[in-house]
C-alpha cells in the first residue's frame, strides 16, 4: 500500500501545531473552509459546495508529538490513516506528515500528493503566527 509522507520544519513548538491538526477549528485556518465537527471528535470537510466529503475519526488521543485521524468517507480516502509526527529540535519542530493506507498509487493519489504538499506549506504558515487562510474554500480553491 503506498503512502503520501511529506516533512517539514517549522520555527513553532508543537503545542502551536497540535491544535491546527487536532481540531475543525484548527484545520479551518489552513486546509478547508466548509468543516463541521461532531461527537467523538468527529470533523466533516466540505469540497466543492459539498461535492466532496471526507469524514475524519480521531484514531487515538492526540500528544504533543502525535496526531491522527482515520479516514470514514472519501473517493480512495475510505479507510486511509492521516498522522502527525512531530518532533521538537532547538527553536523549531520537525512535522513528518503521512496519509497512509492508499490501496494504490492512481492519478487521484498523485493530485493529493501535490495537494498535501501545499497544504504543509499553510500550515506551516499557521503555526508561525501567519494567517495563510484555508487552501480550500466552499466553492472552490482559494487560488
Amino acid at each position: 500500500m503506498p503512502d503520501i509522507v511529506h516533512s517539514i520544519r517549522i520555527a513553532a513548538p508543537a503545542a502551536k501545531i497540535v491544535p491546527l491538526v487536532f481540531s475543525g477549528a484548527g484545520f479551518k485556518r489552513w486546509w478547508a473552509e466548509d468543516v463541521e465537527s461532531g461527537p467523538g471528535g468527529v470533523v466533516r470537510l466540505g469540497f466543492f459546495n459539498r461535492a466532496t466529503v471526507y469524514s475524519l475519526q480521531p484514531d487515538g488521543p492526540a500528544s504533543d508529538t502525535r496526531v491522527a485521524w482515520r479516514c470514514e468517507t472519501g473517493q480512495e480516502w475510505s479507510g486511509t490513516r492521516l498522522l502527525f509526527e512531530m518532533k521538537s529540535q532547538a527553536h523549531e519542530t520537525a512535522l513528518r506528515f503521512t496519509h497512509a493506507g492508499w490501496e494504490r498509487a492512481s492519478e487521484y493519489f498523485l493530485q493529493c500528493n501535490t495537494t498535501w504538499g501545499e497544504l504543509m506549506f499553510r500550515l506551516k504558515a499557521a503555526a508561525e503566527g501567519k494567517t495563510p487562510g484555508p487552501l480550500f474554500l466552499s466553492d472552490g480553491l482559494a487560488y
